[in-house]
């Protein structure tokens, strides 16, 4: 019976050091939370308010209910951005990730001279700031000024027309595959060194060639790397905005200012003052990248799982 009551009088005191500890360790999440609800959950409630209202010269701003959303959807520059958004992830995104892992394999494959150089070269135009990149790129893609307008001085007619409207998306692409290409290459070659030497140990005993060493254990230990960089271009293109932002500048006439929705809600709000229609622009569009991004996801982890 003491024993019991000895127990019962000592449980108070035990509870208050982990009381104590728990305290301690929301303390240190505090500072996170703070800044995560200030600096993403707060904008989107704000952008989520927004959208429901309707700024007007006479009236003010009124309650307009889902009009805005009524009215994206059947507005055609926002279709237009978004499907020249969803070509641009078809094609750049597939080019990049293909270039971006064969450079991961061929630098983790032992037989490349001076690995280190070249992995450095791959990566180094990631640390090129992106206003930087896109405006050396302008000038090399000018017709008339740059490296484009002096070949096709060079050879006497209009060979490459990179600022053309039936080739700026493609020059568009080429600008982001050059500035990403070594960021995802280094995601792939991270996930390729940590594969176990034994498994390559191994299929040197069975006399698996190089090719058999990539299909068999290289490019399924890369599964999971592979849907990272994935979800991370798919974010990407659809926040495609900098290079045809820049590029606009110099091309105003083949560069419209909706010629991605990033651009079209930038332009709605700061040179249209239609702050409420780019706030529900800009809520649609994350709705549809964190769809995209999650069914990419999901996908990727059944494969992986298989």
């Amino acid at each position: 019976m003491s024993a019991a009551v000895v127990l019962t009088d000592a449980s108070p005191a035990t509870s208050l050091p982990r009381r104590r500890r728990s305290l301690a360790g929301l303390w240190f999440v505090v500072p996170f939370l703070a800044v995560f609800l200030f600096v993403l959950v707060v904008p989107v409630l704000y952008s989520l308010y927004l959208s429901v209202f309707q700024d007007k010269l006479i009236g003010g701003r009124s309650f307009v209910g889902l009009a805005n959303y009524s009215q994206l959807f059947s507005d055609p520059k926002f279709w237009d951005g978004l499907g020249r958004v969803a070509l641009f992830l078809a094609v750049q995104v597939p080019v990049m990730l293909g270039l971006a892992l064969v450079a991961a394999l061929a630098i983790d494959s032992g037989r490349l001279h001076g690995a280190p150089f070249f992995r450095m070269s791959v990566f180094l135009p990631y640390a090129v700031p992106g206003v930087v990149a896109v405006l050396m790129w302008g000038f090399m893609y000018g017709d008339q000024f740059g490296l484009a307008g002096n070949i096709n001085k060079l050879v006497g007619h209009e060979l490459l027309t990179p600022l053309s409207p039936q080739w700026i998306l493609v020059a568009i692409g080429n600008i982001v595959t050059w500035e990403f290409v070594g960021y995802n290459m280094l995601i792939f070659y991270s996930a390729l060194r940590s594969v176990p030497s034994d498994l390559y140990e191994a299929a040197a005993i069975d006399g698996a060639g190089a090719w058999r060493v990539v299909f068999s254990i290289k490019l399924p230990a890369l599964r999971q790397a592979i849907v990272i960089a994935t979800i991370f271009s798919i974010i990407g293109s659809f926040q495609l905005f900098n290079e045809p932002n820049i590029l606009r500048t110099l091309i105003p006439s083949v560069i419209a200012t909706y010629f991605t929705p990033n651009m079209y809600a930038y332009n709605l709000s700061f040179a249209g003052q239609q702050y409420a229609y780019a706030a529900t622009l800009a809520i649609v569009m994350g709705v549809v990248t964190a769809v995209i991004a999650y069914v990419v996801q999901l996908r990727g982890s059944r494969e992986a799982n298989r």
